[in-house]
């Protein structure tokens, strides 16, 4: 990388440059089919736009880079933008918090949830926005192909058992049998579900040719279950189509993306992105910018893509992404007909998302203007309770960035305080996070500005407040914001006033303050649940005389949960295998006694 400060003498060749800022700071990155003549027009007496202009007096340094091509230019760009985010460019925001579905590279691959993209010869398909749906597909996925999910293989696990592994760590499956396993699963991901449907048909035809007639019914099995996934989609279309379906919808500081992925004529999938920006932009330079980030990640392309509009460096991005994916790639902007319809949609998709981000962003800078506080509340942490009499003591930490929940970011934790004293109780559990989070400051400087709070809520009142407050004090972070609030009557309680603010029943600050409030309390509830289920469940069948882990296997798979169990009587428990009558009434007597 080159550094210059003057424009004269630059190259009159295609590359990517970087402006910076006298900390160093890239304020923005772009490309070039002439750096020369491209770099030049920054020094003009007249400036084209308000954001060169504002650019321009924080300039300190150039850098640049020469490509032997202009596509070269253009996917250094994207991977540069990606990776400093210029405050000046139109950016992907926030790319990172999407999660990825990674297919490892093994000998018997595993199929994972991961947010970090190495370069391993993996297999990777996403970003996708709804962890729990992935996280419900990715389930639906490891059961139909039984995907080992054990990192070590030590032996056969429940999973062999219960049959939804074909136990590789214990050789019952040879690694060509596996990997057409994995094969399918990397055709179910890029939404290829009549090519499955074809191959399982075909093995379960010889199957029961060679009268292995479990094997043929498996198989059966397997492929009525894709069948119900391509019945539950929501639109269908006459022909094979392979297309993603684009459109954006722009708000004065950002732009929602929505993107309609269609796989075999089917709809497989919905994504939506934020995109920044420090000036008012148009679409086309919105949707640009978006493909170019968007495509640069490790995702099926697919041969069309159907788009609200034509873009900046068209010709440019076709070519690329045919070169990246070695098939045509054809940008339509339909003006009729289906296709064009389905852009309505998406477009109608993307004003709705837009429209809910504005509202929350007014949810915001009211909530700033009702409590005081210094900046509007991008990042929220909150915190809640829950014990009964103090046993079993959780809580959970929940965040919310620009109002919507960031589930992966979430936190539970044990209490280690005794006896019923809520105040000790959230003492311990603002001290554990908050030292953590100055550690973590220490290590690494980024966090401070991308994981500290712009304010804190603590479930309850004023004692709560308090609490929260000498915990900050105490770890020297007083600067950051803490209210409490109050279940009964919505009280805002507030440092240093001892009246509570009481926000109006309809504004949408209230609402939000709720939503977070209520998202804590079901999360510390769940875990709360969760552990005292698992003290039942491990008293119900671990100290039972005579039943061991195989018999205690043999139960939960023949009657499916503990509560099967619990509903049986004495002779439907005795007809489990391995189960005699005698055994059967000692497990009834002690579940019911229990």
């Amino acid at each position: 990388m080159t550094q210059q400060n003057h424009p004269e003498d630059l190259p009159d060749k295609p590359g990517i440059y970087l402006m910076r800022d006298a900390k160093d700071k890239v304020l923005y990155v772009g490309k070039a089919k002439s750096l020369k003549k491209r770099i030049k027009s920054y020094f003009k007496d007249e400036l084209d736009s308000p954001k060169t202009t504002a650019m321009m007096r924080q300039f300190h340094t150039l850098e640049y880079i020469i490509t032997d091509t202009e596509k070269e230019a253009l996917i250094l760009e994207s991977n540069l933008i990606k990776k400093y985010l210029p405050r000046y460019n139109i950016r992907l925001k926030d790319d990172k918090r999407y999660p990825y579905i990674k297919i490892t590279k093994e000998d018997y691959p595993r199929i994972l949830i991961t947010r970090r993209i190495s370069d391993d010869d993996s297999y990777y398909y996403g970003p996708f926005t709804d962890v729990y749906a992935l996280k419900r597909m990715l389930k639906f996925i490891k059961s139909l192909f039984k995907i080992r999910e054990c990192k070590n293989m030590n032996g056969p696990c429940l999973n062999y058992q219960i049959n939804l592994c074909e136990a590789p760590c214990d050789n019952k499956i040879s690694i060509k049998d596996y990997q057409q396993l994995v094969d399918k699963a990397n055709l179910f991901f890029q939404g290829k579900y009549y090519d499955i449907i074809s191959i399982q048909k075909k093995i379960m035809t010889e199957a029961a040719a060679n009268q292995e007639f479990e094997k043929a019914t498996v198989l059966r099995d397997q492929i009525n279950s894709i069948k119900e996934i391509l019945e539950r989609q929501n639109m269908e279309f006459n022909r094979q189509l392979e297309q993603d379906v684009i459109a954006c919808s722009l708000n004065e500081d950002f732009a929602t993306v929505v993107v309609f992925s269609v796989r075999d004529g089917k709809i497989t999938g919905k994504n939506d992105f934020l995109m920044s920006f420090a000036e008012p932009t148009t679409p086309e330079k919105v949707l640009s910018a978006f493909l170019k980030q968007y495509y640069t990640g490790p995702r099926q392309i697919p041969s069309d893509l159907i788009l609200q509009y034509h873009v900046e460096d068209e010709e440019l991005i076709t070519d690329w992404l045919k070169e990246k994916s070695d098939t045509e790639v054809t940008i339509k902007v339909p003006e009729k007909g289906m296709e064009y319809r389905l852009i309505k949609m998406v477009t109608k998709n993307a004003d709705i998302i837009k429209n809910h981000q504005k509202e929350v962003k007014g949810a915001l800078l009211d909530l700033k203007t009702y409590l005081g506080i210094p900046k509007i509340p991008r990042r929220i942490e909150a915190f809640d309770i829950s014990n009964i009499s103090g046993k079993n003591a959780v809580a959970s930490m929940v965040i919310f960035e620009d109002g919507a929940p960031k589930k992966n970011s979430y936190r539970r934790y044990k209490i280690d305080t005794t006896g019923p004293d809520d105040y000790a109780m959230m003492k311990e559990v603002l001290m554990r996070r908050y030292k953590k989070l100055m550690h973590e400051e220490e290590v690494n400087s980024l966090v401070k500005t991308a994981d500290r709070p712009d304010l804190i809520v603590v479930d309850g009142g004023k004692g709560q407040l308090n609490v929260a407050l000498t915990v900050l004090k105490l770890l020297n972070l007083t600067n950051i914001p803490v209210i409490g609030l109050a279940k009964e009557f919505e009280h805002i309680f507030i440092p240093e006033v001892s009246a509570p603010i009481i926000l109006p029943p309809n504004s949408n600050a209230l609402h939000l303050l709720q939503r977070i409030r209520d998202e804590a309390h079901r999360f510390a509830i769940n875990y709360h649940k969760k552990l005292r289920s698992k003290m039942v469940k491990d008293s119900l069948l671990d100290h039972i005389n005579g039943v061991g882990p195989k018999r205690k296997i043999k139960l939960l798979k023949h009657f499916g949960s503990l509560q099967k169990i619990k509903e049986a009587n004495v002779e439907q428990i005795s007809q489990v295998n391995g189960i005699n009558h005698n055994l059967a009434l000692k497990i009834y007597e002690y579940i019911h006694k229990t």
